[in-house]
């Protein structure tokens, strides 16, 4: 084969096309190693990490008690503190107790939502009677502001641990249910019918042949609710709890303690990483062939 450009042995030849060579210089045929991928990865964190730190310094040298910007340093020592000291009337280490609260009611939350969005998302995709009754009515509840259902969840179910829940299940389950329902409507009709060709019931085609390729599709519904239903879970904690990590933040926010704030912050963000992460291994663990790339 002929290169490019000629040699003594190919003159004359035809050059390759020359979108060829020209689609090598462009920039979306570029992909980072990666050692340079860690790097681009980090850069953001660094440039934030970095403005803030700067930020904070010329603040604090205008006025040394500013407390909207406090430095990395008293950040880091707040941290420590509230992750080793325990409270002065109780002992308990409050920062590990409001941490243990949010994510029960996170987690218990989030479960019941997979679970009623999981049947209820392949009773719709599979049945069409259901899919008749139910698609449009889900489709409206989803339109609806669960934050300005929060007094009316706080009237009906108290000011307890079951509203919290309620309010994360009304946010979340809608938007899974419709998910999980559409991936059911994308399963091929040639396996359906391949099924009840060979005698499979409506229960077993849901269980053998809809399930399997719906569940890779639960998980990243799940990973994609996370952010709103922390929304929730902050709110619902702020207006009416005594534990928890959002009832800390908005009970600190009076002393203006933007230290204990956004030490609360980063935590909330870890715990959010590593739940969304532990969801992406679990895909990529049981479901390598379903990736998506999210």
């Amino acid at each position: 084969m002929c290169r490019w450009p000629p040699t003594a042995a190919c003159d004359g030849k035809e050059p390759p096309h020359p979108g060829v060579a020209a689609r090598v210089m462009r920039l979306i045929n570029l992909k980072p190693g990666p050692a340079l991928t860690a790097f681009l990865t980090l850069l953001p964190f660094l440039a934030v990490f970095i403005a803030y730190a700067i930020g904070s310094e010329i603040r604090l040298a205008e006025n040394p008690s500013d407390k909207l910007l406090p430095a990395p340093g008293k950040i880091w020592d707040t941290m420590v503190s509230l992750t080793t000291q325990g409270d002065r009337r109780t002992g308990r280490i409050l920062f590990w107790h409001d941490t243990w609260a949010s994510l029960k009611r996170l987690g218990l939350g989030i479960a019941i939502s997979s679970l009623f969005g999981l049947v209820i998302g392949l009773m719709i995709g599979l049945l069409p009677l259901v899919r008749s009754t139910l698609a449009q009515f889900v489709a409206i509840l989803s339109m609806i502001p669960p934050l300005a259902l929060l007094p009316i969840l706080f009237i009906v179910f108290g000011l307890g641990e079951l509203s919290k829940v309620v309010l994360i299940v009304v946010g979340t389950l809608p938007f899974m249910i419709r998910d999980l329902s559409q991936r059911t409507l994308e399963i091929p009709e040639e396996l359906l019918v391949k099924a009840q060709t060979l005698g499979a019931s409506s229960w077993v085609i849901a269980i053998r042949v809809a399930l399997p390729q719906v569940m890779p599709r639960l998980i990243q519904a799940v990973r994609l609710s996370l952010g709103p239903a922390w929304l929730f879970l902050i709110a619902a904690e702020a207006i009416a709890s005594d534990l928890g990590l959002g009832y800390r933040i908005f009970l600190v926010r009076r002393y203006l303690a933007m230290d204990v704030i956004l030490t609360y912050v980063l935590w909330i963000t870890l715990l959010a990483f590593v739940i969304d992460w532990s969801l992406r291994w679990a895909s990529r663990r049981f479901f390598p062939w379903a990736q998506e790339g999210l």
